[in-house]
């Protein structure tokens, strides 16, 4: 949460910046630009402590053992999918939008940051072995995922 939040006010405080000082066709003087790239730098931070490492640490957390390395594949998959077209798209946008990019940007790390406080349950001191019921009991996706049945049941009580 706090990551999201570094990186919406990043976010928010470049555009502001670059949209008081650049104008239609104005430019930033030596000091704003030292600014805006330290600002830039805070963000990438941000998301370097926070969020970079989910991509990789939640689906490690949340999938079972048996469909793990096929999850863990998904997700890298689409990771590397999304990271190619956000920078294929980026200067095109950025010619675009200009400063309001980082308004675009800055609204979807506040989408993100809304889902990931929602959607995404804390999985800290919890085992592998009772990620399931950590679904189950979250207030939205035990809709999803159901409930145990008893065989289930049975599995997570005995001890070996």
């Amino acid at each position: 949460m706090i990551g999201g939040i570094q990186m919406l006010v990043t976010q928010i405080t470049v555009r502001v910046i670059l949209a008081a000082l650049l104008g239609d066709y104005g430019g930033v003087s030596k000091g704003y630009a030292y600014l805006v790239l330290g600002l830039i730098c805070v963000y990438a931070a941000g998301f370097a402590w926070s969020w970079g490492p989910l991509g990789w640490l939640v689906p490690s957390e949340i999938f079972l053992l048996e469909i793990r390395s096929a999850g863990q594949s998904i997700t890298v998959a689409v990771r590397f999918l999304f990271t190619f077209i956000i920078a294929q798209s980026f200067l095109a946008m950025l010619c675009r939008f200009e400063s309001g990019i980082f308004f675009f940007f800055g609204a979807w790390v506040t989408l993100m940051t809304a889902f990931v406080y929602l959607f995404l349950p804390e999985t800290k001191n919890v085992p592998v072995e009772q990620m399931g019921k950590v679904w189950r009991e979250h207030w939205f996706w035990k809709t999803i995922v159901g409930e145990v049945d008893d065989d289930e049941k049975k599995a997570c009580t005995q001890v070996p």
